[in-house]
């Protein structure tokens, strides 16, 4: 209950910090956008000069770099070996940054006819390690594609010496290591052993 609001609330939020001759910044993996008052609210929030970094898979209603209305927007896809569902929101909140996980994309569906949760991260580690995986998303050079101004997507690939980032292979890579890792500090388990007595 009240999620819209409490996104807008957090949009405005951004508004108001960079109003204040602070830094505004918005990044978002998700699902689909298709909610109207979240769109006029970015598009809001981009006209005042905040940064907004949208992965998008599916779905998405607004339209990025258009001059004078979403041009500090940017919005890439991503579709590769994995179906993602994972939706992961920051904002800068004027340093003070606040870290969610949820269940909603933003459409009126989920907004107003569903259960769904919006979950701030406060344990250190989780949000590094949510934020590492939401940078490397909105990198991808070799799988995303970036929608353009005109609704049309383009494939992104490195450009000069710009090191080639795949995202689902890197996550998948460095979730590979860390079982790895875990696998090897795990204690080594002695257990007894009682001779048998063998009757000839």
């Amino acid at each position: 209950i009240g999620m819209r609001e409490k996104l807008l609330e957090m949009i405005d939020s951004e508004v108001q910090f960079k109003k204040g001759g602070q830094r505004g910044l918005i990044y978002g993996k998700l699902n689909s956008l298709v909610d109207e008052q979240l769109i006029e609210a970015l598009y809001a929030a981009s006209a005042a000069g905040v940064k907004v970094r949208l992965s998008i898979r599916g779905i998405c209603c607004l339209r990025p770099g258009v001059p004078g209305l979403s041009e500090n927007i940017t919005v890439t896809s991503v579709v590769d070996r994995f179906l993602e569902h994972s939706r992961i929101f920051f904002f800068y909140h004027g340093g003070d940054e606040r870290l969610f996980i949820s269940s909603a994309d933003w459409m009126p569906r989920n907004l107003d006819r569903r259960l769904e949760l919006l979950v701030p991260v406060e344990d250190s580690q989780a949000r590094d390690r949510l934020l590492a995986i939401l940078k490397i998303h909105l990198q991808d050079n070799i799988k995303a594609r970036k929608l353009l101004p005109s609704g049309r997507y383009e494939r992104l690939k490195p450009v000069g010496q710009q090191e080639p980032i795949h995202s689902q292979a890197l996550l998948y890579q460095r979730v590979n290591e860390a079982v790895q890792n875990a696998a090897e500090m795990r204690p080594t388990m002695f257990e007894p052993y009682r001779a048998v007595n063998i009757d000839h």
